[in-house]
């Protein structure tokens, strides 16, 4: 597919370690089917109008949707192709990574590609599997990823999330995303398959999925430091060995082995 074709804009390239299948329904879909029960991601679908602060250097702008706007920035990856073939005049449905600021808590977008499977050239690439950008669901959100804060009265959730690393032997990195969401009691430190709705600018959950506990690793001592005592009467952790991220497995505390969590797409 030449370069004017690129109005269908589908998520990362799949990992090299994955089937065929997987491969393809990345090219099916803006935001496919979790390729492993505990993979880390946030991603979602904005449609709107995207507007640069500056039409000379249009990377960093904002998304005007029905529900309001959004600070949003471009990944280098769309960039020439919004330069060159992409009307900004008119809505667009944006494959977007949310993220949450540190300093006042408000959501702003990533925006990694575009949907628009219609807009192809080739009319026989489109397949009655490959939703249309009508088709697909406006502010859906798919956020996957550890709990760390929950507060029951306000409704707020902190899911920390894992980013695969750019260049193989680089420590993974982390970032945290806010939504608003009732979540089952004691949800801390499980990992969550949150289904999410962009509304009045935060992300409201609409479902969730407990996929499990993650617990957390003790350090041993410090040179020179006491020894913990390990209480023996509670099962030890049990190392994971079932993803194939090589990026530290994920031990659990207890006697059963489940996947462990493996890397964002974002």
């Amino acid at each position: 597919m030449s370069e004017s074709n690129h109005h269908l804009s589908s998520p990362p390239a799949p990992n090299p370690h994955e089937d065929q299948t997987t491969s393809q329904k990345l090219r099916q879909h803006p935001i496919p089917p979790a390729s492993h029960p505990r993979q880390y991601r946030a991603i979602g679908i904005v449609r709107g109008k995207y507007t640069p602060e500056d039409p000379e250097q249009i990377s960093k702008g904002a998304i005007a949707t029905a529900d309001g706007t959004i600070e949003a920035v471009l990944l280098g990856r769309v960039i020439s192709l919004i330069k060159n073939h992409i009307d900004l005049n008119q809505e667009h449905v944006w494959v977007v990574y949310p993220r949450t600021r540190q300093d006042d808590n408000h959501l702003h977008l990533q925006i990694l590609g575009i949907w628009e499977p219609e807009n192809l050239d080739d009319p026989e690439a489109l397949t009655e599997s490959i939703p249309t950008s009508d088709q697909v669901e406006d502010g859906y959100f798919s956020i996957r990823g550890q709990v760390v804060f929950y507060d029951a009265e306000s409704k707020k959730v902190i899911v920390k999330i894992r980013q695969s690393p750019k260049k193989q032997g680089d420590k993974p990195k982390f970032f945290k995303i806010q939504l608003i969401g009732a979540l089952p009691d004691r949800p801390v430190n499980h990992f969550y398959d949150l289904q999410a709705k962009l509304l009045d600018n935060m992300l409201m959950i609409q479902t969730c999925e407990d996929i499990g506990y993650i617990s957390s690793r003790r350090k041993g001592p410090k040179p020179g430091g006491k020894p913990f005592n390990r209480d023996k009467s509670k099962p030890r952790p049990v190392a994971d060995h079932h993803a194939s991220d090589s990026h530290g497995a994920t031990a659990r505390a207890r006697p059963v082995p489940r996947p462990k969590p493996k890397d964002s797409e974002g």
